[in-house]
């Protein structure tokens, strides 16, 4: 799905249920067209209440969600100099053995009857 479609999804889910929220609290009467003093003030004060709940609630997700990613990006950097020095070390044994192989392969002796090179 594409993400403006999510967030407008998402944002009209959200709206609803404000609605319904502050309509099942504040209104209690359904004999009048218009909203009664009363109600009129229980739902400013119901949606404002949420309004404030919710620009607080993504204020703490942003504060936790960059600690987060900051400490994931620390996790990754300090893995990718693990595994550099990982494989400088499988390199210098590589380097190693590979030394030692040069110097403990026998040379052939030439064959006596076999003066030709």
């Amino acid at each position: 799905m594409d993400s403006n479609l999510r967030n407008l999804k998402d944002f009209f889910t959200l709206y609803n249920k404000v609605t319904e929220l502050c309509f099942s609290r504040c209104v209690d009467n359904l004999s009048q067209r218009d909203l009664g003093g009363h109600e009129d003030l229980c739902v400013d004060r119901c949606v404002t209440k949420f309004a404030r709940f919710n620009q607080n609630m993504m204020k703490v997700y942003v504060d936790v969600q960059t600690t987060i990613n900051a400490k994931r990006m620390e996790e990754m950097e300090e893995n990718a100099r693990k595994a550099e020095q990982q494989q400088r070390e499988q390199e210098k044994e590589r380097l190693k053995e590979a030394a030692a192989t040069a110097v403990l392969t026998p040379v052939q002796p030439p064959v006596a009857g076999n003066l030709s090179m």
